[in-house]
């Protein structure tokens, strides 16, 4: 009899978690579009407040020189500004066209983040799983990384001449630091408790350091690879206005022997766009390599 009305019991309780479990999905569906709305006007709202600022600073720009507040030398109207940016693309600098003298400045740039990336990245990896190779390669990068690049930037011209193999030796030590110190920041920051996991479901040296410490110390690397970037991007300018007969930092210089401050705010505003569009296009890679960033 017992064992009768257990058997209806149940077969009554079925049919109700069915049901249950079946309404569950419904409610994460909905739970996911509120938030997804919000974010979207939260983005909206971001940009709307970038954009108003930078209307505002080009209001500004064109209130001072409209009233004459200080000299065009020193401080150009926008709209001089613009006629010496078509200018520039029409008839180019010094015999090479502007987008000439970007590129160059990008290629010198490149060749040097190339080289450092995948020098430094393994060093730093190797350097934070082990205290010896970090011990031995210590003092040469804490040696040179406080000195200001310009400072050595004389020696690297000496031995190297004012080509640009000189240039791309300083971006290459300008950019390694950053990178190098990231990554043995990484390894150190990774959680005993993963590799302790991984090793007792029989993963070996290998294994744990491509499956748990590379992916883990990926978030490090990139914030490295950005803050890279961007001094390294600073230091090719000040190596350009040093010795070069070419890119954007040289034309920013052999534009002020002349005070032609409407060229030279042309070169610095293309400067900081390119500066930007640089650290977007390293943040767009982020998140496609690391899309579970922040998410833990």
């Amino acid at each position: 009899m017992n064992a009768n009305m257990n058997k209806k019991v149940d077969q009554e309780a079925v049919p109700l978690y069915d049901t249950v479990t079946s309404l569950e999905p419904k409610r994460e569906m909905e739970i996911p579009a509120v938030i997804r709305k919000k974010r979207k006007w939260k983005i909206s709202q971001e940009t709307g407040i970038m954009w108003s600022s930078v209307v505002i600073i080009f209001l500004l720009w064109y209130l001072i020189t409209k009233l004459n507040i200080f000299s065009e030398v020193f401080i150009p109207s926008p709209a001089k500004t613009w006629a010496a940016f078509t200018d520039l693309l029409v008839n180019g600098y010094k015999g090479n066209s502007l987008l000439f003298h970007l590129l160059d400045s990008l290629y010198r740039l490149s060749i040097a983040f190339f080289f450092a990336l995948i020098t430094a990245v393994p060093l730093g990896l190797i350097s934070g799983y082990s205290t010896k190779v970090r011990a031995a390669l210590d003092p040469i990068l804490e040696f040179y990384r406080p000195l200001p690049p310009l400072s050595y930037y004389t020696l690297l011209i000496l031995w190297f001449g004012i080509g640009d193999l000189s240039k791309v030796a300083l971006l290459y030590l300008a950019a390694f630091a950053p990178m190098y110190i990231a990554a043995v920041s990484g390894v150190k920051g990774v959680l005993e408790d993963r590799i302790h996991s991984a090793t007792s479901l029989g993963a070996n040296q290998w294994q744990t350091f491509r499956y748990v410490i590379f992916p883990s110390c990926l978030p490090e690397i990139f914030t490295g690879m950005r803050t890279a970037i961007g001094f390294a991007y600073t230091t090719l300018v000040a190596s350009e206005m040093v010795a070069a007969v070419s890119g954007i930092g040289w034309l920013v210089l052999d534009a002020s022997k002349y005070l032609r401050s409407d060229i030279m705010y042309v070169g610095i505003i293309l400067m900081g766009i390119t500066g930007i569009l640089l650290d977007r296009i390293l943040r767009k890679i982020e998140v496609k390599v690391i899309p579970w960033k922040g998410k833990d």
